[in-house]
C-alpha cells in the first residue's frame, strides 16, 4: 500500500515512537524471501519487492552466482556471511556500481567481487575473524523467513517496508548520524564519532516533549555522540531492563531511542555475529510493549543503520534532499541514498500483512522518515533540508481501532548459537565507544584501577588521541579483548558520572 494523506492518518493516536537500530544488513538479507512462496505479494494484495531467486553476480571466474536460501542445516546459520563484508563508502561504490567512485548507473553486480577482495585482506588479519568455508558466494546466501520467526513474524504480522535506504551510502556513524540529526555534516565514513549539530533530543527537549535513549548493557552510544545528548538530564537515559520497566509501567516517553549491545556477543546482528542473539533482542522490545498497558498507542519501528555489505538487488535511487550546505568527504552530494535496509513498522493500527510505502513521485522512505514521523506528530519543526523533505509514515496506520490479536503468539525466538570465535575480539563499535569514553571528564586514579582489575595492561593504545596516563583525556591504556573495552567503557563512564555528581 502507499501513504494517505496526512490529514487521513492515525498519528494522532500514537503517544509513544520506539525506534529499534541494530546493525548492518541489508533488506534482501533478512527479507528478501519473505513473501517468495506467496509470489512476492502480501495476502492483503501489497506487491513486495522481494527476491525471485533468479537474481545473480558475477563469480571469481565470471560466471554468474545466483542467490539461494539458506539451509537450515548450514554449519554456522546465524553467523551468515561469515565475516564482515566492506561497507564503506568506496566499498559500496563497488558493490553497487563496480567502481571504487560510484559512476555510472548502479547494477548491483559488484557485491561478490567486494566480498572476495574483503575476504582476502581480512583472512590475513588477526583482528578480523572469518569463520572456515567463508567464500566469495556466500554473500549470495540468504536466510528465510522459518529461521527469522520474530523479525518475519513482526514483518508479516504488522507491516514491512520494502523501499526503505540507508540514508548514505556507507557505514554505520554517518547514518546514525541522520537518524538521530538528518545530517552527517558531511561526513562519510565512521573515523569521525561525534557531531556538533542539534538532534532530535534537544529538538524534544526544546519543546517539553519527552524522550529516552536506552543503551542495551551499557551507556546508550548516541549520549556521547552529539552535545545536546551528553549534556542532557540523566533521567533521559537508561539501560534496556529500565526500558523494560518503563513499558510495563505505562512510563514510557514520547520517543525512545533503542540500542543493542554493541560486543561481538552481543545482540546487535553485526555480522558475523549471531543474528539468533537479536532475534531474541527484538522479540523482548516486542513483548515489553505488547503486554505494557499503553500498546494500543504505541508505534515500534525496527531498522538497521546500513546494509553492511550485505547483497541486495535494488538499486538506490537518487533524487535525496542534501541536508544542508556541508560539503561532503569523497565529493559525494548526498544526492543518492544508501542501500535498502530491513524495515518492519509494528502497531496495533496496522492492517495485518501491509507492505507499506510512499507514492512514487514522493522521496522514499530512508532513516529521517522517523524523524519527520515524530516532527509531525508533536507539531515540532524539522531539523535540515532533509527532515524537511522526507515523507513520514503515518499514512501505515489505517486502522480506527486498534487490533486484539498478537502476531507473535507461540513463537519464540531461534535458540542462541555457540559462541563464535570472534566473541572476544572488541568491534568496531566497542573500539569506537572507548574512544570517545577516552574523552569523558573526571576520570582519575580509579579507573585505571579498575580497568586493571578487568586484566587489562596498561600504556597507550594505538589510535588514541593526545599523551599522558591512563585515563587521560583522550589516552587508552592497551586494549585487547572484548572484556577489556568493556570494563574500560564502564570505568570511564563510572568516573564521569561521579565526578558530575549524577550517581
Amino acid at each position: 500500500m502507499t501513504g494517505l494523506p496526512a490529514a487521513d492518518d492515525m498519528l494522532g493516536s500514537v503517544d509513544h515512537v520506539v525506534l529499534l537500530m541494530l546493525e548492518n544488513r541489508s533488506f534482501d538479507h533478512m527479507l528478501g524471501f519473505l513473501y517468495a512462496k506467496e509470489g512476492n505479494r502480501s495476502p492483503s494484495g501489497d506487491p513486495f519487492e522481494g527476491l525471485t531467486g533468479n537474481e545473480t553476480n558475477p563469480g571469481p571466474e565470471g560466471r554468474p552466482l545466483r542467490v539461494s536460501a539458506a539451509s537450515m542445516t548450514r554449519p554456522n546459520l546465524y553467523y551468515l556471511p561469515g565475516s564482515d563484508p566492506g561497507e564503506g563508502y568506496t566499498a559500496t561504490n563497488v558493490q553497487l556500481f563496480g567502481n571504487q567512485q560510484g559512476l555510472g548507473t548502479p547494477t548491483n553486480d559488484g557485491f561478490v567481487a567486494d566480498y572476495a577482495y574483503t575476504l582476502d585482506w581480512e583472512s590475513g588479519d588477526p583482528s578480523w575473524s572469518v569463520l572456515p568455508g567463508t567464500a566469495p558466494e556466500d554473500i549470495m546466501v540468504m536466510f528465510t523467513p522459518e529461521m527469522l520467526p520474530i523479525l518475519s513474524g513482526l514483518a508479516k504480522g504488522f507491516a514491512v517496508c520494502d523501499h526503505w535506504f540507508a540514508s548514505v551510502p556507507t557505514e554505520t556513524l554517518p547514518n546514525r548520524a541522520f537518524a538521530c540529526a538528518a545530517t552527517s555534516q558531511g561526513h562519510m565514513d565512521d573515523k569521525t564519532k561525534t557531531f556538533t549539530v542539534p538532534s532530535i533530543f534537544g529538538l524534544l527537549s526544546s519543546e517539553a516533549v519527552s524522550w529516552a535513549a536506552y543503551g542495551y548493557d551499557n551507556e546508550p552510544l548516541v549520549r556521547f555522540s552529539f552535545p545536546d545528548v551528553t549534556n542532557a538530564p540523566e533521567n533521559h537515559f537508561g539501560l534496556f531492563a529500565d526500558f523494560q520497566a518503563a513499558a510495563a509501567s505505562g512510563q514510557l516517553p514520547a520517543f525512545c531511542f533503542l540500542e543493542p549491545s554493541w560486543g561481538a556477543d552481543g545482540n546487535s546482528q553485526h555480522p558475523n555475529y549471531d543474528v539468533a542473539l537479536g532475534e531474541k533482542f527484538i522479540y523482548d522490545v516486542y513483548r515489553a510493549l505488547r503486554d505494557g498497558p499503553d500498546w494500543s498507542k504505541t508505534l515500534l519501528v525496527i531498522t538497521y543503520d546500513e546494509h553492511g555489505g550485505c547483497y541486495d538487488h535494488v538499486p538506490p535511487p537518487y533524487g535525496a534532499v542534501p541536508p544542508d550546505n556541508s560539503i561532503g568527504e569523497y565529493g559525494f552530494d548526498f544526492r543518492r541514498f544508501g542501500v535498502r535496509v530491513p524495515a518492519v513498522i509494528v502497531s496495533p493500527l496496522i492492517e495485518a500483512g501491509t507492505v507499506f510505502r510512499v507514492p512514487p513521485a514522493s522521496m522514499p522512505l530512508d532513516h529521517t522518515s522517523v524523524l519527520k514521523t515524530v516532527e509531525r506528530r508533536w507539531s515540532l519543526p524539522p531539523l535540515t533540508a532533509r527532515d524537511a523533505a522526507a515523507p513520514d509514515f503515518g499514512g501505515v496506520l489505517t486502522l480506527a481501532a486498534p487490533r486484539t490479536d498478537d502476531p507473535l503468539a507461540g513463537t519464540e525466538p531461534p535458540p542462541a548459537s555457540p559462541p563464535s570465535p570472534s566473541s572476544q575480539l572488541p568491534s568496531h563499535l566497542l573500539r569506537v565507544y572507548a574512544e570517545l569514553a577516552s574523552y569523558l571528564p573526571g576520570a582519575g586514579p580509579g579507573v585505571a584501577g579498575a580497568v586493571a582489575g578487568g586484566a587489562v595492561a596498561g600504556g597507550a593504545v594505538a589510535g588514541g588521541a593526545g599523551s599522558g596516563g591512563a585515563g587521560g583525556a583522550g589516552v587508552m591504556p592497551a586494549l585487547h579483548t572484548s572484556a577489556d573495552y568493556v570494563n574500560y567503557i564502564r570505568a570511564k563512564t563510572a568516573a564521569w558520572h561521579a565526578a558530575r555528581g549524577d550517581r
